[in-house]
C-alpha cells in the first residue's frame, strides 16, 4: 500500500468523522505529533545546547493552535559550534509509515546576518518540481514546519540575547527508505521524507491528510503543463489506466476512495481530461452518487445493477440474480454470462456523477477494472 505524500494524517477530524474513525475500529483512537512537531521540539532543545545551555528534556513548544505538548530525547550530541537533538516520533494510534522514526535537528550559528536557514539531512528530501508549496531546490520543510522552528529560534535568540543567524539541518533515520512508500518520488521529491504538519497533531484515520496529498499531486501535474488527470482507487486500477492511457508518471493520482475530494479540487483547479480507474463495487458507488467509496461508509445497490440490467434486455431473471448476488461482483459476472455489458453502463452512469460535481469544463472518462486487473467497461474514452 502506497501512503500519502504527507506520511502522516495531519488534520484534526470534524466531530462527525472522530465518530465514524472510533466506529470502524472499536475504540478511541489515540493522537500523535507530526514529523513538525517533532523537528520543532528537537531545534528547540538543541538550540539551548548550542547556546551555552543544557539540552531541554523533556522539551516543551507550542502548536498552531495553542496546544503545549512535551517531548523526550532520544538522543543528544554537540560539537563546539554545533548541536544536535533527536526524538522519536510517537504517530498515536495511526498506521503512519514514520512512526517509531528518529527525527533529528541539527543546528549551527550562521554567518552574521545570514538567518534562518534550513537543509535537508539524511532522510529528508530535496523538492525538483513545481507545484509544491516549497520552491524547487529546497529542502521538503513545509511553511507551517518552517515557521514553526523559526519561531523557536527567534525566542531562543532573544532569551540569551545573540542574533537569529541559525543553519537548521533536519533529517530523519530510515527517511530514504521510508519515502518508497509514500507520494514523494511521484511528486518529485527525491532523496527522503517530507517536514510536515498544519497543526503538529497525528490524528488517526484522518481521510483529510489523503486528501491534501491528492491535491498536491493535482498542484505539480498542473504546474508541469499537463492537461490530463486520472485518479485510481488503488495499484490494479492505476496500472490498467496505465496501459491503456500512457500517460506521464505525474499524470497518476492515487486517489483512493476520495473520488469527491479530487474531483471538487478539480472543480477549482481544472485540467482539460480527467480519467477515474476503480474497481467495479467502487465505481458503482460512484455511479449511484457516493464520493466517498470506502467500503465502511457505504454498500453497492444492487436493486440499481438490476434495473440497469432490466433497461439493457436483461429480463427479470437476471435481475432477480443480480438481486440475490452476494457481491457486486457476482452480478457482474452474472451480467457479462449473459452478454449485459453492466461495466459501460456502471462507468457512464459513474461518467454523469463526476461530470456534475466538476460543473462542466473537464472532459471525463471512466475505466472499470476487474479484480485481475482487466478493463470490464468504460465511458467517454
Amino acid at each position: 500500500m502506497r501512503f500519502p505524500i504527507a506520511t502522516e494524517l495531519i488534520y484534526v477530524l470534524t466531530m462527525s468523522e472522530t465518530g465514524d474513525a472510533q466506529q470502524m475500529t472499536g475504540k478511541a483512537l489515540r493522537r500523535g505529533w507530526t514529523t513538525g512537531a517533532c523537528a520543532t521540539a528537537a531545534t528547540k532543545s538543541a538550540l539551548y545546547a548550542l547556546l551555552g545551555a543544557d539540552f531541554i528534556d523533556p522539551v516543551t513548544i507550542t502548536l498552531p493552535k495553542g496546544e503545549t505538548p512535551a517531548f523526550a530525547l532520544a538522543h543528544e550530541d554537540r560539537g563546539p559550534d554545533w548541536a544536535l537533538a533527536g526524538i522519536i516520533k510517537d504517530a498515536g494510534d495511526d498506521p503512519d509509515v514514520t512512526h517509531g522514526a528518529l527525527v533529528s535537528a541539527r543546528v549551527a550559528r550562521g554567518e552574521p546576518g545570514s538567518g534562518i536557514v534550513f537543509h535537508a539531512g539524511d532522510g529528508v528530501g530535496m523538492v525538483t518540481r513545481p507545484g509544491l508549496p516549497i520552491d524547487v531546490g529546497e529542502p521538503a520543510i513545509n511553511p507551517v514546519p518552517r515557521s514553526m522552528m523559526q519561531q523557536v529560534a527567534l525566542e531562543s535568540a532573544e532569551t540569551f540575547g545573540v542574533s537569529p543567524d541559525f543553519s537548521i539541518t533536519i533529517g530523519v533515520r530510515d527517511g530514504a527508505r521510508l519515502a518508497e512508500k509514500t507520494w514523494n518520488p511521484r511528486l518529485g521529491i527525491v532523496g527522503g521524507l517530507s517536514i510536515l504538519g498544519t497543526t503538529g497533531i497525528v490524528v488517526p484515520y484522518s481521510c483529510s491528510a489523503w486528501i491534501h496529498s491528492i491535491h498536491r499531486g493535482i498542484d505539480v501535474a498542473r504546474a508541469m503543463g499537463l492537461s490530463h488527470v486520472v485518479g485510481s482507487t488503488g495499484d490494479r486500477s492505476e496500472q490498467a489506466a496505465r496501459a491503456r492511457l500512457g500517460l506521464r508518471e505525474e499524470a497518476y493520482l492515487d486517489m483512493g476512495d476520495f473520488v469527491g475530494g479530487m474531483l471538487k479540487y478539480l472543480r477549482q483547479h481544472p485540467v482539460e481530461t480527467v480519467t477515474i480507474a476503480g474497481g467495479f463495487a467502487k465505481i458503482s458507488k460512484l455511479a449511484q452518487g457516493a464520493l466517498d467509496l470506502h467500503s465502511a461508509r457505504g454498500t453497492v445497490d444492487l436493486e440499481t445493477l438490476a434495473q440497469m440490467v432490466l433497461a439493457a434486455g436483461g429480463g427479470d431473471e437476471l435481475a432477480t440474480v443480480t438481486r440475490a448476488a452476494n457481491t457486486a461482483n457476482e452480478a457482474l459476472q452474472h451480467a457479462r454470462d449473459a452478454g449485459i455489458p453492466l461495466g459501460n453502463l456502471v462507468a457512464e452512469a459513474a461518467r454523469k456523477t463526476a461530470q456534475h460535481v466538476l460543473r462542466g469544463g473537464a472532459a471525463v472518462s471512466i475505466l472499470v477494472v476487474d479484480r485481475r486487473g482487466a478493463i470490464v467497461g468504460e465511458a467517454g474514452l
